[in-house]
């Protein structure tokens, strides 16, 4: 039998527990956002878009920045 631990990150100052580390891409899915129109930081550094397929590391603090137009 495995004992399996989730893994936890923070999101925008949020915890956040997972059975298995996401992806990047499967964390903004599951959080209901748009894969266009954001920016992403993972522990103060900007994560490219060409990362976006790696699994987000346990302990992470991440970043996600919307796009908001006005002036």
């Amino acid at each position: 039998m495995t004992n399996r631990t989730p893994v936890g990150v923070t999101v925008n100052g949020e915890d956040k527990d997972f059975a298995v580390a996401p992806t990047m891409s499967e964390l903004l899915s599951e959080m209901g956002l748009p894969e266009k129109g954001i920016a992403v930081a993972v522990d103060g550094v900007v994560f490219p878009r060409s990362r976006w397929a790696e699994q987000v590391t346990p302990g992470a603090r991440i970043e996600i920045l919307t796009a908001v137009q006005g002036g």
